[in-house]
């Protein structure tokens, strides 16, 4: 009946220290999402700030230099100065369509957290194998 009421003691204790134990993983689990959250969406608001100031001095520049160009050789030729500069804006917008896709492609959101969550869950798997 001794070693019933001790092996009884240790399984309660090692339960104790396993609930203990994982609950302090998922604790920092959920501190590193919560970081990793502040800093995707700091990350996201600088990103958005500056593609407005790039968005609106580079449309004030390309005004500026659509107006000199077609004053310069409107002399020539109006039609073909105003078909090559849309080709040209054109040629630009496709380009830079294709560098937004791409990164959106290749987002990823809470990487970190789910290596962590992946690396958890095969630590566990070991454990309880």
């Amino acid at each position: 009946m001794e070693d019933s009421t001790v092996s009884f003691k240790q399984l309660a204790a090692s339960s104790k220290h396993f609930a203990r134990r994982l609950l302090t993983i998922g604790e920092n689990r959920l501190e590193l999402l919560a970081v990793e959250v502040q800093e995707g969406r700091e990350q996201l608001l600088h990103i958005l700030l500056m593609a407005l100031g790039v968005a609106a001095f580079g449309m004030l520049a390309s005004l500026t230099l659509t107006a000199a160009i077609a004053v310069l050789l409107w002399a020539y030729s109006p039609v073909v100065v105003l078909l090559t500069l849309t080709a040209l804006y054109g040629v630009a917008g496709i380009h830079f369509y294709r560098r937004l896709t791409g990164l959106l492609r290749d987002w990823q959101t809470l990487a970190a957290t789910l290596e962590q969550l992946q690396k958890d869950r095969k630590c566990l798997e070991k454990i309880l194998d």
